[in-house]
């Protein structure tokens, strides 16, 4: 089994504006990029999980000619907010790092 993290070419967090942050999951292979997606290791529900959220407010796509999944989703405080630690989000990809995969 693998995680996440070493099956993908690029995770990464960003602010979508000040209201909302994208996570974007990319991969090299069309092999490996399907076997997440076929896993259901990264869904809305568990977005829901890992950042609390209710599943209204995740927008999961996947874009397969990119071979990449995209999520966006409202960020926890304004970016730059005084309660803000992160204001341009890219720290916030690291619990995905370590989601496993089935083996196929």
């Amino acid at each position: 089994m693998a995680t996440l993290g070493e099956l993908a070419k690029l995770i990464r967090s960003k602010n979508a504006g000040p209201f909302n942050l994208t996570f974007d999951v990319m991969f090299d292979e069309e092999e490996t990029y399907r076997r997440v997606v076929e896993s259901n290791v990264l869904t809305k529900e568990v977005f829901c999980r890992l950042y609390n959220l209710v599943e209204e407010n995740v927008l999961l796509v996947h874009h397969d000619a990119a071979r990449a999944i995209k999520i966006s989703i409202p960020r926890p405080v304004f970016s730059c907010d005084l309660e803000d630690g992160d204001c341009y989000g890219g720290q916030q990809f690291g619990p995905l790092v370590g989601i496993e995969v089935p083996d196929p």
